[in-house]
């Protein structure tokens, strides 16, 4: 089979690869559509550490194409949807069978092999059955919205309740629609038009700039007061201290992140309100979850730019990612690997 493996930080190449048989509890999966993300790029700069040679790719789906005897759910034709991230087995967490609370969890391309290559051989337990009403670019987020419920559960939000949400770039607006299906009020922030134009589309009423204006707007949708909680998207590269403005005293805010980005906080802007910070980086134990929201249609990415390319060489599309990564920012990027 083939792989795109990553010899060093831009260095990434194609080879061939021998597909070992799957074990009575394995199953052989054909990867069908990759979404490259922004883990990808980080780990082909060199920005995220990994021992080389590492296959990257995060995001994937594909279809069985052999399946063990113990494997249960799961079947030759089904698509799947391939975990991403993956317990550590070691923590204490994990040694008690606590493994959702695990304190090391593996991402894909980075700790083990990612999904970029033809075949992936793994436990029957670490792919997801896709339903049909699921297409497959919804799927391909399914970590995206997974993140977004994990920092909902965290928050253990009321409905009714205003959350900043700082970025309206991809992340953000799933995590806009992720609080709308709970039925809390989103407060997005962006100084980019056209993202605070899409929220709006997708039914995020209060979506204001970051500007002189921002607080008493921000007033305004609350009746007077700040936020209840505030969630900071890393990838949005804006100041986290936009989001310590904006939470009211001895509050939470949540520093979202799948990747490796820095996102500094000034120890005053904790103190002066005296706020709980915690950072959500995965969507580990989610995805039957996910699954469900996506099938009543909590979450819709059909509103930002697509490119399905049927012929791609993955290490140039990374290198200008890399180069300009403002422009490729909210356009998803899919590999469709099988023709």
């Amino acid at each position: 089979m083939d792989s795109w493996i990553l010899k060093a930080g831009k260095t990434l190449v194609n080879e061939p690869q021998t597909v070992p048989n799957p074990s009575p509890t394995q199953v052989k999966v054909k990867v069908s559509h990759l979404l490259l993300t922004e883990f990808d790029e980080l780990l082909f700069n060199g920005t995220i550490q990994t021992r080389y040679p590492a296959i990257p790719g995060r995001a994937a789906i594909g279809i069985v194409t052999e399946a063990g005897e113990n494997c249960y759910g799961v079947e030759k034709g089904t698509r799947v949807y391939f975990q991403p991230t993956r317990a550590c087995g070691e923590c204490l967490a994990c040694r008690s069978g606590k493994e959702k609370d695990c304190l090391s969890y593996l991402s894909a391309g980075k700790d083990f092999e990612g999904f970029m290559r033809d075949f992936v051989v793994c436990e029957y337990t670490e792919v997801a059955p896709l339903p049909d009403s699921v297409d497959d670019i919804h799927a391909l987020c399914i970590e995206n919205v997974g993140i977004a419920e994990n920092i909902y559960d965290k928050l253990n939000l009321s409905a009714g309740q205003r959350v900043a949400v700082i970025g309206g770039d991809f992340d953000g607006i799933i995590t806009a629609q992720v609080l709308l299906y709970h039925k809390v009020i989103p407060i997005l922030i962006d100084n980019n038009p056209a993202n605070l134009e899409r929220a709006k589309n997708y039914g995020v009423f209060y979506s204001f700039a970051a500007d002189d204006d921002l607080i008493k707007n921000v007033m305004g949708a609350t009746g007077g007061n700040m936020c209840d909680a505030a969630i900071y998207c890393a990838a949005s590269r804006m100041p986290v201290s936009t989001a310590a403005r904006l939470v009211g005293n001895e509050k939470t805010l949540v520093i979202s992140c799948n990747s490796a980005i820095n996102a500094m906080i000034s120890a005053n802007d904790v103190l002066e309100k005296n706020l709980t910070v915690t950072g959500v980086s995965n969507a580990y134990g989610y995805t039957d979850a996910v699954i469900n929201m996506l099938v009543h249609g909590a979450v819709d990415v059909n509103r930002f730019e697509k490119e399905v390319l049927t012929e791609f060489d993955p290490a140039a599309i990374l290198a200008d990612r890399c180069q300009n990564p403002a422009a490729k920012r909210n356009k998803l990027t899919i590999l469709k690997m099988i023709i």
